[in-house]
């Protein structure tokens, strides 16, 4: 009895070591990680790019479809392609709340080790003041052939 007790704690340690916490972030933090070198990666849609412009040096890579669906495996093929599993990697939306989603689908399945999610947001940056750059200038970071 006790030796399974064990083994279910040593089972349960190990799976919560196999993906990290979520870490919500203000625009304090966001610029000075970005500034340090993390990935941004901006998961809202393209109609959402456009009409507010991105962060400068941001990958855009939609995670939820203009209907709300997600095809997780072929965002997470296209997020590879710019951030590694090893890498930090800042995910932001409009107000913080797909990017909570995605950010702790990236911790718990997909074996992402620091994840920030931007909590208030695109629209938090705006209300800022904080500088954006126009869509169509960073574009250019989506797989060819790709939906992003």
């Amino acid at each position: 009895m006790i030796k399974q007790a064990f083994v279910v704690a040593v089972l349960s340690l190990c799976a919560w070591a196999a993906h990290a916490d979520v870490i919500n972030v203000d625009n304090a933090e966001l610029a000075r990680l970005a500034a340090s070198g993390a990935a941004v990666i901006d998961i809202r849609t393209a109609p959402e790019w456009k009409e507010t412009g991105v962060l400068a040096g941001s990958k855009l890579l939609t995670f939820f479809d203009e209907k709300g669906q997600v095809d997780a495996p072929a965002w997470l093929a296209r997020l590879k392609t710019v951030a590694k599993p090893g890498q930090s990697v800042i995910l932001i939306c409009r107000s913080g709340n797909r990017s909570r989603t995605a950010a702790q689908f990236l911790s718990q399945q997909a074996g992402y080790k620091t994840v920030y999610n931007v909590t208030a947001g695109m629209n938090g940056w705006a209300r800022e003041g904080r500088s954006v750059v126009p869509a169509s200038t960073v574009t250019a970071t989506c797989v060819a052939g790709a939906k992003c």
